[in-house]
Parts: C-alpha cells; sequence; structure tokens
C-alpha cells in the first residue's frame, strides 16, 4: 500500500564506519508482512472505503501480504492507502525484529509486532528527515549534531520489540526536531528578502494562488484544500504540513524542505508542478 517511493539521495556512517543507505528508509512491500495493512486502523471516510480495527488483516490482503487492489486502490475508495509511507520500518519489524517469522505462521507474535510497527515508522520516518538534513550543505554547522541523533535512533531501532515500545517517541521527536529546525533555518536564512511564517497555521481551503512562499515556514501548517497552483514554494520547509487535496497546479517547489512522496500523492498538481529531483510525480495528477 506504499506510495511512489522517493529516490534515494545517500549514505550516512554509522558507527565502525558503515554505510545507513536511504534504501533502507523505503518501504520494501515485498519483504514486509502487510503490516500497514493489518496493525493500524482506519475509519469509513473519503479516505477509506470502511472500518477496520487495528490488528484485523484489511479484507483485501493476500496470502503473499500483498495488496489485492493495489493498482485500483483510489478507484476502489482507499485514496487513504495511497498516501501513507513507512519509510522502510515495516521491512525493519517483519525481518530484523522479528527475524523473518510472520504473524500468520507464529500468531503468538502479532499482538507484539503490530504494537512495534507504528513505533517503528516513526522512527523511520526521523531517520529520513535527519539524512535529508546531512544532505544540506548549508546546514553543515549542525551536521555533526545530526549524525549523533541519526546513529542514535537507527541504534533503537535496533533493539527487540520489548525495547522499541518502550521508547518514548514524542520526547525523541522533540529533541531530533530542534536539530531539523536548526538546518531549516540555516538553509533559509540564505534566501533573500521577507520570509513568511505560517508554522502550524490554519490554512485549510486558503487562497494562496501565486503565492511567494520562497523560504517560508510551513511547518505543521494545514493547507488542506489550499489553493497553492502558481506558489513559489522553493526552499519553504514543509516538514507536517497537511496537503491534503492541496492543489500545487504550476507550483514552483525546487528545494523544498522535508517533503515527502506521501504529501504530494495527498495534493494535486500537473505536468507544470517543478518537483526536487529526489520526489516523483503521482501518477493521479
Amino acid at each position: 500500500m506504499s506510495p511512489q517511493q522517493q529516490a534515494p539521495r545517500g549514505t550516512t556512517e554509522r558507527p565502525g564506519g558503515e554505510r545507513l543507505g536511504t534504501e533502507e528508509l523505503r518501504a520494501d512491500c515485498a519483504s514486509c508482512f502487510g503490516l500497514c495493512c493489518v496493525a493500524l486502523p482506519f475509519a469509513r471516510s473519503a479516505d477509506f472505503a470502511e472500518d477496520k480495527p487495528a490488528g484485523r488483516p484489511c479484507a483485501d490482503l493476500r496470502a503473499d501480504f500483498r495488496c489485492g487492489i493495489h493498482a485500483r486502490l483510489r478507484d476502489s475508495g482507499y485514496p487513504g492507502c495511497t498516501v501513507f509511507d513507512c519509510f522502510g520500518a515495516g521491512q525493519k519489524v517483519s525481518r530484523v525484529t522479528f527475524g523473518g517469522t510472520d504473524w500468520r505462521r507464529a500468531p503468538g507474535t502479532a499482538r507484539s509486532m503490530f504494537e512495534v510497527f507504528p513505533v517503528m515508522r516513526q522512527l523511520h520516518e526521523l531517520m529520513w528527515y535527519v539524512t535529508e538534513a546531512l544532505d544540506l550543505a548549508s546546514a553543515q554547522p549542525v551536521h555533526r549534531e545530526l549524525r549523533r541523533a541519526l546513529a542514535r535512533v537507527d541504534g533503537l531501532t535496533r533493539g527487540d520489540a520489548a525495547s522499541v515500545v518502550r521508547i518514548d517517541v514524542n520526547a525523541l521527536r522533540a529533541e531530533v526536531n530542534t536539530l531539523l529546525l536548526r538546518a531549516s533555518e540555516l538553509v533559509r536564512a540564505e534566501v533573500p528578502g521577507r520570509r513568511r511564517n505560517h508554522r502550524g497555521a490554519d490554512l485549510i481551503g486558503a487562497k494562496l494562488s501565486g503565492a511567494g512562499l520562497r523560504g517560508a515556514s510551513l511547518r505543521g501548517a494545514l493547507l488542506v484544500a489550499a489553493d497553492l497552483s502558481g506558489a513559489d514554494l522553493r526552499v519553504a520547509d514543509l516538514i507536517g504540513a497537511d496537503l491534503r487535496d492541496a492543489d500545487l497546479s504550476g507550483a514552483d517547489l525546487t528545494g523544498a524542505l522535508f517533503l515527502t512522496q506521501a504529501q504530494l500523492n495527498a495534493a494535486r498538481g500537473d505536468a507544470a508542478t517543478v518537483l526536487p529531483p529526489a520526489l516523483a510525480r503521482p501518477a493521479h495528477w
């Protein structure tokens, strides 16, 4: 059920010289036990055609743990599935935490596996953002701290199931976010002129067509159904921004910070939308 994936952007050293490749942070559904289709709940809405509680397999999950309607999720009433990205947490839980033993063959592991998955997903998302920040040359003053944070989070993902579920993810996210914010500020400080601050703003349905948002902070902003057609979003910080049904037609997202494929998949755009090279143009555009 993963969306189109972002292209890998490089590698980062682990302690001892081993390299952390960003391919580890991209969903590999063939190496996962369909965890997003089982562990997570969803409610009947515009995003999902029916209710499903956490821990119950989706009715469309096949015996090989693949989605039976993957090619037609939107047409089948499941657009919410197309905008989910586990950042590689699915295969980490399936192949590393539980050593390749799936919840069907070993039902006694199911509850623990399903508890670990959402925690692991958040840890992998953090590693994705930190890895991106380490690719930003202007953020070099904070790179050393970012590498330490990446090593720490990476180490936590390799613990056993019990240790993973005990992680205080909120506290960890707060610590890492401080570094990501500093990286963002260093990069955006190079943008000339006044930079808008819409951090956490309620911009649902806002009319922002052609808006000059270069270098703006849109961290956590609610941009659901906002009209951003033709907007200048170059080097804008979009971490956590809700872009569901936002119109990005003709918008320029060159160098946009912390923009994910899942955010793009949730939005609308066209052939004129300028994307960062690491991101793919969603098929439904």
